[in-house]
């Protein structure tokens, strides 16, 4: 089997699960309880929340991060968790992931002032539209460093900039899902506020994620109940995939940069090899865009079709984000201006660094086999 649908979820390290498996064996005390043991749990869980932070380049003693189930609950967090005023004002882009542009519609559907920030062709947010609609009314920000659909990078200190020249005392929250691991982030540098990571697209587990608090945010819980994690999310805390998360963080983490070159090479063969194929492609996601999203349009074709040509041959794929599947049309290449027709054949390839150029090329002869006979 062949796997480039990282952008939806990756493999887990052997580490990660070894990890897991011996913290649930193990050390299945509930980290809340009252006896040693499970207070030397809470202990550790406060040095792995020390050590995100220090990967985000935030200052251990000060900032803060929670745990939660992943990137959805984090993002629904930041959103629901940060509306005090509805006389403020609220800015997302249009092309952020359902779990945050939907949470931005249910805020708007509360009543509370809303707006969007279109895109540019490239898929990066359009900075002179934040501009346009930042003003001293904005208390929060929300933005994506990565696109999960086409892996356009936004640039955070700029988007931070146009912010603080605009509006006091901003909240700044970040969807880091796609970026985190994979390229810079430095929260201090951007002055983020909030920011959002998930286990299971960094070969870690499905199930959990965390949530970045710089000094002084203000936030309140959404759900209620025993007061865990700050009184922000509570629930007992999920200690073994806690320690898994941050044994997947170690591991990306210090091979980021090998990774990062490794993916570069491959989306460039990729690029490349697709010349030779018998069918206009056009590929979404240029120079500028993270090597480990290429977004691919076969204008004239079905993208689902040629999806699912692809898993016959044991080749996976995705059409965009798996969180929204099962919706017709792409809201993020709308919005890059591309046509339905184009839309309707777009693909999206996502690489880890186990993949290798000799997959690439059983891809791009598998393309070339459907193209044929499809022209036949």
């Amino acid at each position: 089997m062949i796997y480039f649908d990282n952008a939806a979820t990756t493999q887990p390290y052997k580490e990660v699960v070894d990890t897991f498996f011996e913290a649930s064996l193990n050390k299945f005390y509930n980290p809340s309880a009252s006896y040693l043991p499970s207070f030397n749990l809470f202990k550790e869980i406060n040095g792995y929340r020390k050590q995100i932070i220090e990967y985000l380049g935030g200052d251990k003693e000060l900032d803060n991060v929670i745990f939660t189930s992943g990137a959805t609950e984090s993002d629904n967090l930041a959103v629901f968790g940060t509306c005090f005023n509805k006389h403020k004002k609220y800015l997302f882009s249009v092309g952020e992931h359902p779990a945050i542009y939907n949470s931005a519609m249910e805020l708007k559907n509360r009543g509370y002032n809303v707006e969007f920030i279109s895109l540019q062709k490239n898929g990066q947010i359009d900075y002179d539209d934040l501009e346009r609609k930042c003003d001293k009314d904005v208390c929060f920000v929300s933005l994506m460093s990565v696109n999960n659909e086409t892996g356009a990078i936004n640039n955070l200190e700029k988007i931070r900039e146009i912010i603080d020249k605009k509006t006091e005392n901003c909240v700044f929250h970040v969807d880091a899902v796609q970026g985190f691991c994979k390229i810079k982030i430095n929260v201090k540098k951007c002055k983020i506020n909030l920011l959002s990571i998930s286990g299971h697209k960094i070969h870690g587990l499905k199930g959990v994620g965390a949530l970045y608090i710089s000094k002084g945010t203000r936030l309140k819980n959404i759900n209620y109940g025993g007061g865990q994690e700050f009184n922000l999310r509570s629930g007992t805390v999920n200690y073994p995939a806690i320690c898994a998360l941050t044994r997947a963080i170690e591991i990306s983490f210090k091979n980021k940069d090998e990774n990062y070159l490794k993916v570069l090479d491959l989306k460039n063969y990729l690029t490349e090899k697709l010349k030779s194929l018998k069918s206009n492609v056009i590929v979404a996601s240029d120079s500028n865009c993270s090597p480990y999203i290429v977004s691919l349009i076969f204008e004239g074709n079905r993208g689902e079709t040629i999806m699912r040509y692809l898993d016959s041959k044991n080749i996976l794929v995705g059409t965009g984000s798996a969180c929204s599947s099962s919706k017709v049309g792409n809201r993020v290449l709308e919005n890059m201006k591309y046509t339905q027709r184009q839309i309707l054949g777009s693909i999206r390839i996502s690489f880890c660094a186990k993949n290798t150029k000799d997959e690439i090329d059983k891809l791009v002869k598998e393309l070339q086999n459907y193209f044929t006979n499809v022209n036949a």
